[in-house]
């Protein structure tokens, strides 16, 4: 896939599917700008890439000001952008009822306020090249799943934004498209937010026998280039949508289930 000279902008892109994706685009051709929290990760990363067409900035994407700042330094090193992919996201496990709503709070912040806040700031260089924005979000904005209210809220409403910006660009040259990927071996869960809105450390999943950030980042570069309106990533998440849409009933039960068979489940 050639990407030649295109500015790709990408947050959270010091591990899983955002590393991926900035490392298929560097070899791809395309000058790559990625936003993360840690100073220490992004230098990891440069160190790793060694490349001159890669530009890393320290920003927490629930933070307006940082989405600002990443933008503006983007767009002053490169000169434009062409494709900006809201990646950055965190999720959670814990029932809604032990839950403190400060964490729902958290993952709003990242996960829709985020692609908000950069989405905003870069709309008028996106525009001004045709380009693409991407929102890298999951198969929980399609299904609300059990034990991740707050995941699920934040990609509702980043899909019901995609849809609405894609909406208003109908004729305006740029494309809009989310992606949903299913279980990705990636980072998140390990990540992920506990009621307590402490990083619980583990994964409840066999991460081996899930897609794999390099598989997702290609299915993602291809799409972009035939400027789709969605991707639903792996059979898995083909089938939870389609059932969730013709047949919610039964999908209720069989995503509860589904659930409940995880190691440490909260699911009783």
């Amino acid at each position: 896939m050639i990407m030649q000279n295109k500015v790709v902008v990408i947050t959270g892109g010091t591990s899983g599917i955002g590393k991926a994706l900035a490392i298929a685009f560097l070899q791809a051709g395309a000058k790559v700008a990625v936003c993360g929290r840690k100073k220490d990760a992004l230098q990891a990363l440069q160190q790793e890439l060694s490349s001159p067409a890669l530009y890393t900035h320290i920003a927490d994407v629930s933070v307006e000001a940082d989405c600002k700042s990443f933008i503006e330094q983007t767009i002053d090193r490169f000169g434009k952008i062409d494709i900006l992919i809201n990646n950055a996201g965190i999720s959670m496990r814990a029932l809604f009822r032990d839950a403190d709503v400060s964490v729902l709070k958290q993952l709003m912040d990242i996960n829709f306020w985020g692609t908000v806040y950069c989405t905003k700031y870069a709309l008028p260089a996106v525009l001004a090249t045709g380009g693409t924005i991407v929102g890298v979000s999951s198969i929980a904005g399609y299904r609300g799943l059990p034990g991740r209210t707050g995941y699920s809220a934040s990609k509702f409403a980043m899909q019901g934004f995609m849809e609405a910006l894609r909406t208003e660009n109908l004729h305006t040259g740029i494309n809009v498209m989310w992606v949903c990927p299913g279980f990705t071996a990636s980072n998140i869960r390990n990540t992920a937010l506990n009621e307590q809105g402490k990083m619980q450390g583990e994964t409840p999943l066999d991460e081996g026998k899930l897609m794999s950030a390099e598989a997702v980042a290609q299915a993602i570069i291809k799409a972009i280039a035939k400027r789709k309106r969605t991707l639903v990533l792996t059979g898995m998440g083909k089938l939870t949508v389609l059932l969730s849409k013709l047949l919610p009933g039964l999908s209720d039960g069989l995503v509860f289930n589904h659930f409940k068979k995880e190691p440490g489940s909260p699911l009783k």
